[in-house]
């Protein structure tokens, strides 16, 4: 009899036991669940955040006008594509691309379609106005093509470039407004 007590008793504290580290496990779980939704939440704001940018970068529009004058037109000049930085060079002197248009209205088409590809402009967006404006130099003071659109604002960001050729100079200059 002694000994059935004594086993009865064993199983009596397994079962407390097993059901004490279900409990255990069941906790544990919940704490578990509880942090990845927490976690996930926490994701779901910085990745929201994140998406919705505030402003413009500087190097954002250094880049961009950078790229731009390296971009190659559909204007041939004798055997070679002209790219933008050239476009510019041949428009000042009022030259014509081997198809007869005028190079100053390939300039003006290919950065209006380069710009509004590029730089979503509104109300909705960040990014609420953008100008380009090429120049020959300060002593000449002439405007070769401005481009503007959308609004003006208080806040902004830009990048300038200036080249020589044939001892004219030519400012580029790019801002967006946000």
């Amino acid at each position: 009899m002694v000994n059935k007590m004594k086993t009865g008793i064993q199983i009596g504290k397994k079962r407390k036991l097993n059901g004490k580290g279900q409990e255990e496990m069941v906790g544990f779980a919940l704490i578990v669940i509880i942090v990845a939704v927490i976690l996930v939440v926490f994701l779901g704001f910085s990745l929201r955040r994140s998406s919705q940018k505030e402003s413009v970068e500087s190097y954002e529009a250094e880049s961009f006008l950078g790229s731009v004058l390296q971009y190659t037109t559909d204007c041939r000049s004798n055997l070679e594509y002209l790219s933008v930085q050239k476009l510019i060079f041949e428009c000042n002197r009022g030259n014509k691309c081997s198809d007869d248009r005028n190079t100053c209205d390939v300039l003006n088409s290919t950065l209006k379609g380069i710009l509004d590809e590029s730089w979503d402009v509104g109300e909705e967006s960040p990014i609420k106005g953008y100008e380009l404006n090429i120049t020959l130099g300060a002593e000449e003071g002439g405007e070769i093509l401005m481009i503007k659109k959308g609004n003006i604002t208080a806040d902004s960001k830009g990048s300038s470039q200036e080249f020589v050729r044939g001892g004219d100079t030519f400012g580029v200059i790019f801002v967006v407004y946000y």
